[in-house]
């Protein structure tokens, strides 16, 4: 197939598709993608929590299976493993990862009129198709419908509704987040940004597990957003925070944790600030270093008077900083035991060493505490995984399968 018939399918499908809606891709993609040699392409998305990808339904994906699991099969490996793959005696069929920047969203399944895929025309693809999902994503109750497996309660609606994209990379820096109990969380919440050479996360965590929780973790993030697009330092941010969570809710009624840091992506310096809340992690070569350490300020919203500290830590290439609520050390197995500390770590240090993409190593490790709490937590459990690559981090993007981002 000419690369015209390519630049026609993709064409198409960008032209056609400023009228449409999440529903109406099944249709457009029956309609163009034949033009490049396709004779079939189904989305499939992946849930919450990573574990099953489940079908856009529509013209043509009949007899298709609803829902296949992440952790098994071609669909998920391709899913686990950012690449292609081929299904299992179906040399036509391929599954093809579906990549917002480093988001990953899915895979298609594609059919091909002969054996071999053409792994560009496919990457042009399913760029065309994340860039649509992204875009109509926001006003489409089909993309939030099939991306649940079960009810969710109306916290974890604001929370899912405020936070950015569970992945995020460029050459400098990887960022990664899981977001647990995913259809009950409550109070916790994490952001990120980059403006220039200098990305911003932090992680927040208001009292208690409810509606009253998550209103109180949206005027925290809106106010750090505010804060910080007018050039706000750190310090001052936290203390500003402080001031709208009084103003709205009253002295010591309602307050939050957190952790909100820079990182400068050329320097490596990471500059953040506590307040009250669990230290950060440092791993280097495989191996916990140390806790960032910095003398913490109250919880904001309790007005206890006490100075704001700024603290600067310089990282190495391939650092990795763990940002976290106490959700996930704290939580209790049947005979009371706590997770702790040391026992997380473990698990860290172990998925790591894999040698996955940051984002499947966090889902993994995500997925191994659930396991080992048999799936039931009792607080919120947020994770926030941040790779800084260095200075002189391999500007090509390049893969021997898949090009992606390196993650």
């Amino acid at each position: 197939m000419s690369s015209a018939g390519t630049e026609r399918m993709l064409a198409g499908l960008i032209e056609s598709s400023h009228l449409r809606t999440v529903d109406d891709l099944p249709a457009l993609l029956a309609a163009h993608t034949p033009q490049a040699g396709f004779t079939q392409v189904l989305i499939y998305l992946v849930d919450l929590q990573q574990e099953v990808l489940r079908l856009v339904n529509g013209p043509g994906t009949g007899g298709a299976p609803e829902e296949l699991e992440v952790g098994r099969g071609p669909a998920g490996l391709a899913f686990q493993e950012v690449r292609a793959l081929p299904e299992p005696g179906d040399p036509e069929s391929w599954w093809v990862p579906i990549l917002n920047g480093a988001n990953r969203l899915g895979v298609l399944r594609v059919q091909v009129a002969d054996t071999q895929l053409d792994h560009a025309k496919a990457r042009h693809l399913s760029s065309v198709v994340a860039l649509l999902l992204t875009s109509m994503r926001s006003f489409s109750d089909t993309f939030a419908r099939t991306i649940r497996t079960r009810r969710m309660n109306v916290a974890a609606e604001m929370q899912w509704r405020l936070i950015p994209p569970l992945t995020f990379a460029n050459e400098w820096v990887t960022v990664a987040a899981m977001l647990e109990p995913a259809y009950e969380v409550g109070g916790d919440a994490f952001d990120y940004a980059i403006a220039g050479d200098v990305l911003h996360v932090s992680v927040f965590d208001a009292m208690g597990h409810d509606v009253s929780a998550g209103l109180t973790a949206n005027l925290a993030v809106a106010a750090c957003r505010n804060n910080r697009r007018q050039d706000y330092s750190l310090a001052r941010n936290t203390e500003d925070i402080e001031d709208v969570l009084i103003a709205e809710f009253g002295r010591a009624q309602r307050f939050v944790t957190a952790i909100m840091g820079d990182l400068n992506l050329r320097t490596g310096l990471f500059t953040w600030v506590n307040r009250g809340h669990p230290t950060p992690i440092l791993l280097r070569g495989g191996r916990w270093i140390t806790t960032l350490e910095c003398l913490p300020a109250h919880p904001m919203g309790l007005d206890l008077g006490l100075s704001v500290t700024t603290c600067q830590e310089q990282l190495e290439p391939g650092d990795r900083l763990i940002f976290y609520t106490d959700g996930i050390t704290e939580i209790r197995d049947a005979s009371g035991r706590e997770f702790g500390i040391h026992r997380f770590m473990e698990f860290v240090i172990r998925y790591q060493s894999s040698g996955l993409p940051v984002p499947e190593t966090l889902r993994r490790l995500i997925q191994a505490v659930l396991t080992y709490h048999k799936g039931v937590l009792r607080d919120d459990a947020t994770v926030v995984l941040v790779e800084w690559k260095g200075p002189d981090a391999d500007r090509a993007l390049e893969a021997a399968d898949w090009p992606v981002p390196r993650t």
